[in-house]
């Protein structure tokens, strides 16, 4: 036998020794090849040849697409992401199968939480939940990591300190290169060869020391967010030039001497929006609302508009924001801040007291903001009719002046808002004003005190107009019947409806699901759990029944404002899919065609980034909370129950809206069982209840920063 015949039959050997001594597991060639180290065109070639080979002597099977496993062993496997709870379970979520995957921490077999990966299916554990091992992970969530350096003399730990990671870091001698104890740094994990073992890892970047770094970065990586920026993309940046030429300010509306102002949070750096007024005659006002005109300086395929794109949004943590566009861009070029000439992005409209459109005209602006406004400044002026603010509702906390023109604007302007927002009521719109938590934080960033933000007429002046602006754009691009960008919001899930339904009864309120009484019920029961201890609760639940808002060229109208178009014109210094839907419009305006043919595929990475975003910001929320609740441990508090699960029931104390777990073994006086249909615990001995809604005293246990959870205890 030659020695190339002798190489290939051992080569066939190893084939089958391997795939046969791997129960239930799938390969394709190249997994294959990488674990017997075959890594060349030829080595591979001979693979697929021997496995061809061992096809047709019915030596393996093929299953699936291109994937092999022994004779005689059922492949059961299924595809899905791996979901890791606090308590180190695991959930694969597989679309081809009724019910979750079960991987108890044993089984996880390397898989992390976010990942795809491949199970084995076993047997139902019960009614609900499969039981199951992963045998292949798929692909990584992501390879960055971030945890506080533990040094030991020849070796030394990278831990997360993230409740989902059931693994530290190894890191050998060779990499340790001098980190010290404490250190928070990022890590990539080099090998893992076992799953009894920690994976190798290699450290790429330090933080330094403190907490507050680690838990933002932590944050930030978990969900594969952008921390800094490229130095190319800052060059870039700092290379637009601020001047606006002649030739420039030829191609636009110059709207220079209208008066126009902007109304933002009194913490804001980029102002994206303003609006200007001007009385026409009675009953008769010209209202512009302007938008930093962004696509003038991120052109297509420069660096910012490529990280632009990747990025896709701003993320808003508690204690800082990670911009979507460099700061010279969001905090200074684009900014319209008060007495400076700007580029923008218009849509002026001819309008009356009744919110009756005229005239509309959207095009390229150059204009220049006569004051900044906060939303506690403006309220003040809605409120009173005064031009002078006194100095505990400023900025500055200074006394402050506004002209009678400005003052005259923003009532006018706040009588309009009224009426508009009543004619969407009347349409339909579902309107939440949700009451939101703000921390007010020392130097160091630490949380002091939470406070309740309100929505007041300010704010919903200027959400008026935002809205309206976008409605029209995409009433203007509808019409054009061209590839466009949408904001839409498909129709509540009637399951969840008929759910939110049954638990609302019990709290004493009561909701209609017919379809011409359901948005007018839906309005009805907010305004009536308005102020109450349960209004946090209900809003939270109504959310929950809702459909998801979404990015698409595909129109379906949004449910939620009861609009037939609509889009978002208003934030393209935060929002990529603003700075499309400029480009768009422009190219509308122009006559010219663009090319549109990622169109929809952006908008599904902008939707997918929006809620990485948001769940980042509501981690970074909650870990605030139990920052604010760590000195609280052994108090009392009034709460009310927010959620039922199987493991115990959630708590959110009333005063501050910080929400917590008891678990159900740790409920008082009885075996509990859990009544998953009904949303509650009952006593089997003494049939007491613990059900959503109901008001209980509760002492915290433990504010766990490492778990990032609160543990509390019912007293009553």
């Amino acid at each position: 036998m030659s020695k190339k015949k002798k190489d290939l039959k051992g080569l066939e050997r190893k084939i089958k020794s391997f795939i046969g001594s791997k129960p239930n597991k799938e390969f394709n060639y190249k997994q294959i090849a990488f674990s017997l180290g075959v890594n060349d065109t030829k080595g591979r070639n001979d693979i697929i040849k021997i496995l061809n080979k061992l096809l047709k002597k019915e030596q393996i099977i093929r299953v699936n697409k291109g994937k092999f496993v022994a004779p005689g062993i059922q492949s059961n496997t299924a595809e899905g992401v791996l979901e890791i709870t606090s308590t180190g379970r695991g959930y694969v979520v597989c679309e081809d199968l009724d019910a979750d995957v079960l991987v108890e921490q044993r089984n996880l077999n390397r898989g992390l939480h976010g990942d795809v990966v491949s199970v084995a299916v076993g047997e139902r554990k019960n009614k609900n939940k499969y039981e199951g091992k992963i045998v292949d992970i798929i692909e990584r969530k992501k390879d960055v990591f971030v945890g506080v350096y533990e040094k030991n003399k020849d070796y030394a730990f990278v831990n997360t300190r993230n409740a989902r990671m059931y693994t530290d870091f190894f890191i050998d001698k060779e990499e340790m290169k001098g980190y010290q104890e404490g250190e928070k740094v990022a890590v990539e994990i080099k090998s893992w060869d076992s799953p009894k073992n920690s994976p190798e890892g290699k450290i790429i970047k330090s933080f330094g020391f403190g907490d507050d770094s680690l838990d933002a970065y932590s944050i930030l990586y978990e969900y594969g967010l952008s921390t800094e920026f490229e130095d190319k993309v800052e060059e870039e940046a700092k290379k637009i030039s601020s001047t606006i030429t002649k030739e420039e300010v030829k191609k636009r509306r110059d709207m220079r001497g209208e008066l126009t102002f902007t109304i933002d949070p009194v913490d804001a750096k980029d102002f994206d929006d303003a609006i200007s007024f001007k009385k026409i005659e009675e009953n008769k006002y010209e209202v512009g609302v302007h938008i930093a005109d962004v696509s003038h300086y991120v052109r297509p395929g420069s660096k910012i508009d490529d990280e632009a794109q990747n990025r896709a949004t701003s993320v808003y943590l508690v204690d800082r924001v990670i911009p979507m566009l460099p700061e010279t861009l969001s905090n200074n070029l684009c900014s319209l801040r008060p007495n400076e000439e700007k580029l923008t992005f218009s849509a002026v409209f001819l309008i009356n007291k009744n919110g009756d459109i005229k005239e509309e005209w959207f095009g390229k602006t150059i204009t220049e903001s006569d004051v900044r406004l906060s939303y506690e400044e403006a309220q003040h002026i809605i409120e009173t009719s005064q031009e002078k603010i006194p100095k505990e509702h400023t900025i500055l906390k200074k006394e402050k002046k506004v002209t009678q023109k400005t003052v005259e604007a923003i009532t006018t302007l706040n009588s309009i808002a009224k009426t508009i927002r009543n004619k969407r009521i009347n349409n339909g719109a579902i309107i939440f004003d949700k009451t939101e938590i703000k921390f007010e934080l020392d130097k160091k960033n630490q949380p002091e005190n939470i406070v309740f933000k309100t929505t007041k007429s300010s704010n919903k002046l200027i959400e008026e107009f935002m809205l309206l602006a976008n409605k029209k754009v995409a009433e203007k691009m509808r019409k054009s019947k061209e590839r466009f960008v949408y904001r839409v919001h498909d129709q509540p899930d009637q399951e969840k409806l008929k759910n939110l339904q049954t638990v609302v009864k019990r709290l004493g309120y009561n909701l209609k699901l017919s379809s011409n009484e359901l948005n007018d019920s839906l309005n009805s029961l907010l305004k009536k759990a308005f102020g109450k201890n349960e209004q946090n609760l209900i809003d939270t639940l109504m959310i929950r029944s809702m459909s998801k808002a979404e990015y698409t060229t595909k129109n379906i109208g949004h449910y939620g404002l009861s609009f037939e178009n609509y889009t978002h014109f208003t934030s393209p210094i935060r929002r990529y899919p603003d700075v499309m839907v400029h480009r768009l419009i422009q190219a509308e305006i122009d006559g010219e065609k663009i090319k549109t043919d990622e169109t929809e595929t952006l908008c599904k990475h902008s939707t997918h980034m929006e809620i990485l975003a948001t769940k980042a910001e509501r981690d970074s929320v909650k870990l605030m909370q139990i920052k604010f609740m760590k000195d609280k441990e052994g108090k009392t508090f009034d709460a009310v129950i927010s959620g039922v699960v199987a493991r115990g029931v959630f708590v959110e104390v009333i005063e501050n809206k910080c929400e917590g777990l008891v678990k159900a073994k740790d409920l008082p006086g009885d075996f509990y069982v859990h009544d998953e249909k009904n949303h509650r615990f009952v006593g089997e001995k003494t049939g007491k209840k613990y059900q959503l809604g109901d008001k209980t005293r509760v002492m915290l246990i433990k504010a766990d920063q490492i778990k990032k959870r609160l543990d509390f205890q019912v007293l009553t």
